[in-house]
């Protein structure tokens, strides 16, 4: 079984040194399992790709490849067709694993006894830098999606068999779910693979990311629209939250968006001030979430006034 682990890559240099470190330090049943990590750096702008060549002897299963700022989906096709395993596992440039990753996939893959199935690994969310491996796994970090390119396994030629990822998603969100509607027409099963744990760091929350996360979420909203439209259905109208449902729900807990980043900056700094980050994260969803509702509304009626 040989692994062929794909990572793109925009200007994460210091945790994808970890999570590039940690994948070289694997525990596997040799030769039953061997592997390459294909990094496909997708444009960045600071030192990725200087360090990684400087390094090529420290992390000696890294083959390096370069695109223009393209986005996820074009990284990770690229990645997919120059590799050279039978099995591909996708995981993100923020993801730190255990020592066993591999061979649990492996296990999990064998076990299936059946070609139609990939595996899933648990993700975990950390902002501990220096020790991402110590964070426990916690409700919020369950997911009930069906493929996501977090930490997932699957055999190679069901990505080719599916046309690989839409490039047409070009902003954030919404490639690796859309890719899943079409794994899910070949009917692939997916199977759980707790064992095979990654953790998911990300910087402590700041007021100062909010503009970013803003602009994701709008972002998120337009690339829902397309999945919508490539995939109509009220399955798909609820995964992007483009339901009356949503924006009853999202409105009324904003108070139709008078409760925003402005609004709500003073009590946000006082909960992070006291050590309460997460929560502070977690009641910054709620006007988030409104301007991914309103983004998707805003797209979806863009596409019916052109029609």
């Amino acid at each position: 079984m040989f692994f062929s682990v794909v990572i793109p890559t925009y200007n994460r240099k210091p945790i994808l040194e970890k999570c590039l470190r940690a994948l070289e330090n694997q525990n596997y049943h040799r030769p039953i399992i061997d592997y390459e990590v294909i990094v496909v750096d997708d444009g960045s702008t600071d030192d990725t790709i200087s360090c990684l060549k400087t390094r090529a002897t420290e992390f000696s299963h890294v083959q390096l490849l370069t695109q223009s700022h393209q986005g996820p989906a074009a990284a990770r096709n690229l990645g997919v067709e120059q590799a050279k395993g039978d099995f591909i596992i996708f995981i993100d440039s923020d993801l730190v694993v255990t020592d066993s990753f591999l061979q649990s996939h492996a296990n999990s893959l064998v076990g299936a006894r059946s070609d139609n199935v990939f595996t899933y690994g648990r993700v975990i969310n950390t902002c501990n830098f220096d020790f991402p491996t110590s964070e426990p796994y916690k409700l919020t970090d369950f997911s009930a999606a069906f493929f996501a390119t977090g930490n997932v396994a699957i055999a190679r030629h069901w990505l080719i068999a599916a046309g690989l990822f839409d490039t047409r998603f070009q902003q954030y969100g919404w490639e690796d779910l859309e890719l899943g509607f079409r794994l899910k027409k070949f009917g692939l099963k997916l199977i759980k693979c707790p064992d095979a744990v990654g953790y998911h760091w990300h910087p402590p929350f700041s007021l100062e990311q909010l503009p970013g996360m803003i602009e994701r979420e709008i972002q998120r909203g337009k690339m829902g629209v397309l999945f919508y439209q490539k995939h109509p259905s009220l399955e798909v109208k609820m995964m992007i939250q483009m339901t009356w449902i949503h924006r009853l729900l999202w409105g009324f807990l904003s108070l139709g968006g008078r409760l925003n980043e402005k609004t709500m900056a003073v009590f946000l700094q006082w909960l992070i001030d006291r050590g309460k980050s997460q929560l502070a994260l977690e009641i910054s969803r709620i006007f988030l979430n409104w301007y991914n509702v309103k983004a998707v509304y805003a797209a979806y009626g863009n596409i019916e006034n052109y029609n």
